[in-house]
């Protein structure tokens, strides 16, 4: 497993007094290269240039760092989902469906990000700034979901919460299996996102939407 051409180890280092992001970025290439548990303080330390206990003066523990880590991913991934919705038009399906498309171009494009957020075991609850951009990336297709919610027949839709999540489920799951950016990738006959459309279509269609 390899992502350094995007988080390679020749552009990091402690170089301009910024610390708490020189070691953020150390942290994505240890990512890259052996993946979300092979990120540790001492390591993270040493690839920025400075000494094992220079850490502590930004974080209190490998937890900390990697919450920072994904706080990053999710602010990103939040700013890719808000552009993907724009207005919602010209109707909230299509709307929809550019919300699946950017999430699994993030993805595709940010294999560390998608790690650190996704993989790492910190619990979103644990970080505030870690919880406020994942709930503004949930947000953004939550907003969707409750537009295509009220277009639904009334005896046959769920509630536009459950709508969100299972969506969510739909994309994180084809993201994870078939458009992440590295060796976890698994070849399928069709492009992802041709799979999510349809997989969304079919979804609906058992909550009466007519396409």
């Amino acid at each position: 497993m390899s992502w350094s051409k995007h988080h390679s180890r020749g552009k990091r280092g402690y170089h301009h007094g910024n610390l708490r992001e020189a070691l953020v970025q150390a942290a994505l290439s240890l990512i890259g290269e052996r993946g979300s548990e092979g990120v540790t303080l001492a390591e993270a330390a040493r690839m920025a240039g400075v000494s094992a206990a220079a850490p502590y003066r930004h974080f209190k523990d490998r937890e900390a760092l990697m919450a920072a880590v994904a706080a990053e991913g999710y602010a990103k991934f939040a700013d890719a989902l808000e552009t993907a919705w724009g207005d919602g038009g010209p109707d909230c399906f299509k709307g929809l469906e550019r919300i699946g498309r950017a999430y699994l171009a993030f993805a595709r494009e940010e294999p560390a990000l998608y790690a650190a957020m996704f993989e790492s075991s910190v619990a979103v609850a644990s970080d505030s700034a870690l919880l406020i951009q994942a709930d503004r990336a949930f947000d953004v297709l939550q907003r969707a979901c409750d537009l295509v919610h009220e277009t639904l027949p009334a005896d046959r839709r769920a509630p536009a919460r459950m709508i969100a999540l299972h969506v969510w489920a739909l994309a994180h799951g084809i993201a994870s299996l078939f458009a992440r950016g590295d060796a976890g990738r698994r070849p399928i006959p069709v492009p992802p996102e041709d799979l999510l459309e349809a997989g969304v279509l079919i979804y609906l269609s058992g909550l009466g939407h007519e396409a």
